[in-house]
């Protein structure tokens, strides 16, 4: 059915139709579907006659009006102005205008402008005729001639106008048609379904008539704002003037004209609102796109509130709302939707492109909710006239894009079937399941020669399909031969797809490559599922590829070797087991993956001057590192080449990078097997541990993170061995040695730099030394300690050199960075060796720090306290008040009323604060607060309430009521500090009222509501801790300040009894 036939009945058409039509929609000749397919197709594609949305007309035909021409050669127009009757074919025939009837009773506006004898041709010099008369009759008088044009006589035989050839009427104006005139109804007429071809033909004339008119707009935006209309067609016609309007002629409008075209969308807006009967689909879809159109002229210019004007207008009116989406659609049309072709020449598309939309409008209707026999009826029929129409011989095609949306309505078809399928099979509808399942069976070919296809993405698209069939036949309890086959075919067509192409650019990878990387991901889920459908035959099928190809490596491409490798690593995954434990177990699978393992490090395949295969290598050796428990003779080879110039000296840096990482994994998972090699290691490593400083000019193999892997591998091979104390410690000290040797030296020339560039390298040069060496301590557990391995002197002695750093005035924020990491390891790995340490290291973070210094500073003190607790008790009591008060002088700092990255540090730093109360409450070193002197103790308490009450951040409002739930605990009996229960009474019980009735307190919020929690718990406590003084304090005083009626406060009590 034809778009325009489908809106007359008020049915949506496909979005992509209307976009890519939106114009001339109701100007194409219906083509069907398969025929847009497959090509142009000869003949006329456009259809003067057919202007818009066509339904039976309303009413009986109105007044015709007619308008002059300006010129004589061009052909007659349609007329804005006449009398309901034929008008003459052209001026110069004027031989048969007698038997027109007289004008009496005409309006005296719609009478000739000539002057003469005769009274009845009068005023109207707007509508004066400009053309010379042929055949005159008297010569008695002129036609006046407003626009400077040449005057003729007139013929005033039987009062007919010698040049008008209409008795006592206005001309037959072909100048454009004026706004005061109205609108041509015998030319609307036309726009009726039923109109014969004249009409129709009329109609289209007066539409173009109208396009190039400078202000005839105004009588269609008048006839919309009015309503002056009640036929849908005239609506449509009256929209799409107004659309044409927009789009090609918008910026000739004066800002008047601009400003009516607003009020008349919105003015119609607000009728619809009120209307008892909402417009046809067709009309709001037509009037959303003029909306569209208006917003990517005006919006953020003339029109900033235009979102606003129309929610205003719309609120929660549900056809207000239905419009207001129709609104966003046609934007995302016109802005968004890059699958549009955004052109003025829309209507001249070629068949070629329609064939794209065609097939995307079909995956549409096939993804269509449908009962499950008769979604199997559409797609077969579907696939029937497809098939005969030669769309299934995918060879013959050579348009890829095509093919690319050809493979997305096979998937769309395929998928459909399946769903059908399973729903018959829950159902109980075996016969209709059978039938659905010989449906998709039949499209597995077509599904194999799209997967198998060279372009990835028609492969790619066809994949869900793929899917989705194997999960099918993972469900039934025999496979046929077909079936069996067809299992195959898919694993062979992933193995071939997930070859690299010859144009794949390893070393400068971008958008094509990641494409290829996200496809292949695909395919690996297509390889798990084949799995699940027949582990055996994936595992032989792999088994045979991987060893024809490893037999003959040296002269095969790199793509097939990478792949063959890669298949070998997938099998990991697509055939799990507990803990990599694939080599025992399964004596079929253990022996075949085994088998392959040993050929892949014997085979000299790591030699293969190719990055791809080189990493594929390294990657399954890691991923398979239990096959070096089974057969660890074969460790030495592989050491070898990741130490060597196919690993961490190889010429590619990314290769470098990758295996230094990998090394690290390696090592750590056969730290056992290790041990005869370590020191070999340790020295075939030295050069890659060299600290590279700035002016020495060297580029080092591996950059500073690659480094870091390398220095956590030094310790793991030192920490796990089998040496001695003794013999570990000397292992560890020529690891850091050179360390600290080069860190006092670089700091020495920090502190001499002048040039703040060099400054920034020699900085990030001694914080890359700090992070090496305390990447080191991450070998340590708890079975392996600093002690037991008598390495502590050694980390000691790091510290002490490291620490001075804290001191220097250039750099601070990357050096205070680097120790203060360094810190919380040693923390971790040392016991009380490193609180001397602490109270300097704490005094120079101290020291012109930023929000952010102390927020970093303080969970360095958390994890003091939280490990050492009493013991740093001395410590803490000292510093207590010193940390507090460079809190407060940052919290303090004005700034800036829109700063919001000042105001998150300062709500960072208050979480941090309040954290550090809570360490130290939980500690149980409250007395580190109460020995700060009553004022301090007050000043402290006060800020926990502001943080409950007044700062509406949830988490530091829960951290805040633990820290006071907690002091009740612990001061809140009778034997508490002095003062501290009326504390209690005067802050705290009022805090916990207060804090919930904050409009801030939003208790749809998670975090509010664990907020609310504990300050529950608070005022349980309290009541613990003071009884029966707590409730006569609440019932006589508290509640009742608060205007709480007494049956409140009654069933409060009630309810809060255990």
């Amino acid at each position: 059915m034809h778009a325009p036939a489908l809106q007359a009945q008020g049915r949506e058409l496909d979005p992509r139709y209307k976009k890519r039509n939106r114009l001339w929609i109701s100007k194409c000749t219906p083509i069907p579907a398969v025929q847009v397919l497959k090509g142009p197709i000869q003949g006329p594609t456009h259809n003067p006659g057919n202007l818009g949305p066509q339904a039976p007309a309303k009413g009986p035909p109105g007044k015709e009006k007619c308008r002059q021409a300006s010129n004589s050669q061009r052909p007659a127009q349609i007329p804005l102005v006449s009398a309901c009757r034929p008008q003459p074919e052209a001026h110069s025939d004027t031989s048969n205008l007698s038997e027109y009837p007289p004008t009496k009773g005409l309006p005296r506006q719609q009478l000739c402008s000539g002057t003469g004898p005769s009274q009845r041709h009068a005023q109207i010099p707007s509508q004066v005729c400009t053309g010379p008369s042929q055949n005159p009759t008297r010569t008695t008088g002129k036609h006046r001639d407003p626009e400077g044009h040449h005057s003729e006589p007139r013929n005033w035989r039987s009062d007919v106008c010698g040049f008008c050839g209409i008795r006592g009427q206005a001309y037959y104006n072909r100048k454009t048609p004026s706004v005061t005139a109205g609108m041509d109804e015998q030319a609307l007429l036309g726009l009726n379904p039923n109109a014969d071809s004249d009409f129709r033909q009329r109609a289209l004339a007066y539409f173009e008539q109208l396009k190039i008119s400078p202000d005839a707009w105004q009588v269609c935006a008048e006839a919309l704002a009015q309503r002056t209309y009640s036929d849908d067609h005239i609506k449509f016609f009256c929209f799409q003037v107004l659309e044409h309007q927009v789009k090609y002629k918008y910026s000739e409008l004066t800002t008047v004209q601009q400003q009516l075209i607003r009020e008349t969308l919105i003015s119609w807006l607000q009728a619809q609102m009120l209307s008892l009967q909402p417009e046809k689909t067709f009309i709001r879809n037509k009037a959303a796109q003029v909306f569209a159109l208006l917003f990517v002229t005006e919006y953020l210019t003339k029109w900033p509130k235009f979102f606003f004007d129309i929610l205003s207008v719309v609120d929660l009116n549900p056809r207000g709302i239905d419009l207001y989406l129709r609104i966003l659609m046609a934007i995302d049309s016109e802005l968004v939707d890059r699958d549009v072709v955004h052109t003025s020449e829309a209507s001249h598309m070629s068949i070629e492109v329609l064939r794209e939309e065609a097939c995307d409008c079909l995956f549409e209707i096939v993804n269509k909710g449908m009962d499950p026999v008769d979604k199997m009826k559409l797609v077969e029929s579907l696939c029937q006239v497809l098939q005969t129409a030669g769309f299934f011989s995918i060879d013959q095609e050579e348009d890829v894009d095509f093919l690319a949306r050809f493979s997305k309505l096979v998937n769309g078809m395929g998928q459909s079937l399946i769903v059908s399928w399973t729903k018959l099979i829950k159902s109980g509808d075996i016969k209709n399941a059978q039938e659905a399942l010989q449906a998709i069976e039949t499209k597995v070919a077509l599904m194999l020669q799209l997967l198998i296809h060279e372009d990835d993405d028609i492969s790619s698209n066809i994949i869900g399909f793929c899917y989705d069939y194997l999960h099918i036949l993972k469900q039934l309890t025999v496979l046929s031969d077909q079936q069996k086959a067809n299992v195959e075919a898919i694993m062979l067509a992933v193995m071939k797809k997930l070859t690299y192409d010859e144009e794949y650019n390893f070393e400068n990878e971008g958008e094509d490559e990641a494409m290829f990387v996200e496809y292949r991901k695909q395919l690996k889920l297509l390889l798990d599922r084949l799995a699940q459908v027949s582990p055996e035959l994936l595992l032989a099928s792999v088994r045979r590829v991987f060893s024809s190809t490893l037999q003959n490596w040296q002269t095969t491409r790199f793509m097939e070797v990478e792949v063959a490798i890669r298949l070998l690593y997938m099998l990991a995954e697509a055939l799990p087991v507990s803990h990599g434990a694939h080599f025992s177990g399964d004596v079929s699978k253990a022996s075949a993956l085994q088998d392959m393992m040993r050929t892949l490090v014997t085979s000299g395949v790591s030699s293969y001057q190719h990055t791809s295969v080189t990493l594929e290598f390294f990657e399954t050796v890691v991923r398979y590192e239990k096959f070096f428990t089974v057969e660890p003779q074969h460790i030495p080879n592989v050491l070898m080449a990741f130490l060597d110039h196919r690993g961490l000296r190889h010429s590619s840096a990314k290769v470098r990078s990758r295996t230094a990482y990998l090394f690290s994994r390696f090592v750590k998972s056969l730290n056992k097997q290790m041990n005869p090699f370590i020191e070999d290691i340790l020295n075939r490593i030295q050069d890659l541990l060299a600290l590279s400083p700035p002016e020495n000019g060297y580029q080092s193999l591996l950059s500073s993170d690659d480094q870091l892997f390398i220095y956590e591998t030094a310790g793991v091979l030192i920490v796990n061995s089998e040496y001695s104390a003794d013999r570990k410690q000397a292992l560890m000290r020529n690891l850091l040695t050179p360390l600290m040797e080069k860190f006092k030296v670089l700091l020495e020339k920090l502190m001499l730099a002048q040039d703040e560039e060099r400054q920034a390298s020699l900085a990030d040069c001694l914080n890359h030394a700090v992070g090496f060496a305390s990447r080191t301590s991450k070998a340590f557990s708890n079975k392996q300690t600093v002690k037991q391995c008598g390495c502590s002197e050694v980390y000691l002695d790091c510290l002490q050199t490291f620490l001075p750093a804290l001191s220097c005035p250039l750099q601070k924020d990357i050096l205070r960075s680097g120790v203060r990491t360094f810190l919380h390891r040693m923390i971790i790995c040392l016991e009380e060796e490193v609180l001397p340490f602490i109270p300097s290291a704490s005094e120079h973070m101290l020291k012109d720090c930023e929000a952010k210094d102390l927020q970093e500073f303080i969970p360095l003190i958390n994890q003091i306290t939280a490990k050492f607790k009493i013991q740093v008790s001395p410590f803490l009591q000292q510093m207590f008040m010193p940390l507090l008060r460079a809190i407060f002088e940052v919290l303090l700092r004005p700034a800036e009323e829109n700063d919001q990255s000042a105001a998150l540090e300062k709500q960072m730093l208050r979480r941090s604060y309040f954290a550090f109360l809570q360490t130290v409450t939980g500690s149980g070193m409250s007395e580190v607060i109460a020995n700060q002197g009553a004022e301090n103790v007050e000043q402290v308490l006060v800020t926990v309430i502001q943080g409950a009450v007044d700062y509406p951040d949830p988490i530091a409002q829960k951290t805040c009521f633990i820290i006071l739930s907690k002091l009740v605990e612990l001061w809140g009996g009778k034997d508490g500090p002095v003062g501290f229960a009326d504390f209690v009474y005067k802050h705290i019980v009022p805090a916990c009222f207060l804090a919930p009735l904050k409009q801030t307190f939003d208790l749809a919020d998670a975090q509010t509501v664990l907020a609310l929690s504990e300050c529950a718990v608070t005022l349980k406590t309290i009541h613990l801790k003071r009884g029966p003084e707590c409730v006569q304090y609440l019932q006589q005083e508290y509640l009742p300040s608060l205007q709480v009626a007494p049956e409140i406060i009654q069933v409060f009590f009630q309810r809060a009894k255990p």
